[in-house]
């Protein structure tokens, strides 16, 4: 089971290789210069009506629950950005299967290089490891990604491709704009196989509103839902599905993970502030 990354977020549409082909060219790097530094944390629960809507097969989970720390900050020419997800999932037999993912990865404000460390475990067996770094030629332009584990190969990555803090920037950004509906290519180096395309369709923008957290209050948000597919052509299932809200500083709360069998519910419970190291 792949757990991905919550700045690689992704809604089920017909088919995104055809807009995907296509994509957008940015005439310069997003730096999220509003952005905020942060460590977050996230209860997640169970969703069994959706999560019987989405059952695809294999084991059926009856319950779930668990956590999600995140953490982002600005090391001045880059983002910092490290991720722990604790699930603990009930199948039909009453078994509990402890699953743990870890996140790290270091993306340039350049938007031009990336490294990233995963590994995940399932009972405290190690299921997957991955670690290395990738660069594109250009801002829009292709690249390669190269790694190191779990056996050292070289991936092409196609023009548009974008690093995951640079892929919410744009999604915000896009938001902000009025726009709709995104397709990008995405390498956030949470799978072997390289880049994937990515899917987002923006619901609104709306207006500052009342919440838990002062640095969320007077900011407006958005509501998105997105969906990651396999880099081909006949790819038409999504991998992962994921909806969310992103406020303008990049802060996500209100999440629904769909991993395909089951179907998890993500609140925001607590919100630090970072100093900012520069």
């Amino acid at each position: 089971m792949r757990f991905p990354a919550i700045l690689a977020v992704l809604v089920l549409v017909s088919s995104v290789s055809s807009q995907a082909a296509n994509p957008p060219t940015p005439s310069k790097p997003a730096n999220g210069a509003n952005f905020l530094s942060h460590r977050a944390l996230y209860t997640l629960r169970f969703n069994p009506k959706a999560s019987a809507a989405a059952k695809s097969g294999g084991a059926e989970i009856t319950g779930a629950s668990g956590t999600m720390g995140y953490e982002v900050a600005d090391s001045c020419d880059g983002w910092a950005v490290r991720q722990r997800l604790q699930m603990t999932l009930t199948n039909t037999e009453g078994q509990d299967i402890r699953m743990t993912s870890e996140y790290a990865t270091w993306e340039a404000k350049s938007g031009l290089k990336f490294r990233f460390h995963m590994k995940q475990t399932t009972d405290n067996t190690v299921g997957s490891l991955l670690d290395g770094d990738a660069v594109l030629k250009s801002v829009g332009g292709p690249g390669e990604a190269h790694y190191i584990r779990p056996q050292e190969t070289t991936k092409p990555l196609p023009a548009g491709t974008m690093f995951p803090t640079a892929h919410t920037i744009a999604i915000v950004a896009a938001a902000r704009e009025g726009k709709k509906f995104m397709a990008l290519p995405l390498f956030d180096g949470t799978e072997e196989n390289g880049v994937q395309d990515s899917s987002i369709a923006i619901l609104d923008w709306k207006p500052p509103f009342k919440t838990a957290f002062p640095d969320l209050s007077p900011l407006p948000s958005t509501r998105v839902r997105l969906a990651f597919f396999d880099h081909s052509a006949a790819a038409t299932t999504p991998t992962y599905q994921q909806g969310l809200r992103y406020w303008e500083n990049g802060v996500a709360d209100d999440m629904q993970m769909d991993f395909g069998d089951f179907v998890m519910d993500g609140k925001l419970t607590e919100l630090t502030a970072l100093p900012k190291r520069c």
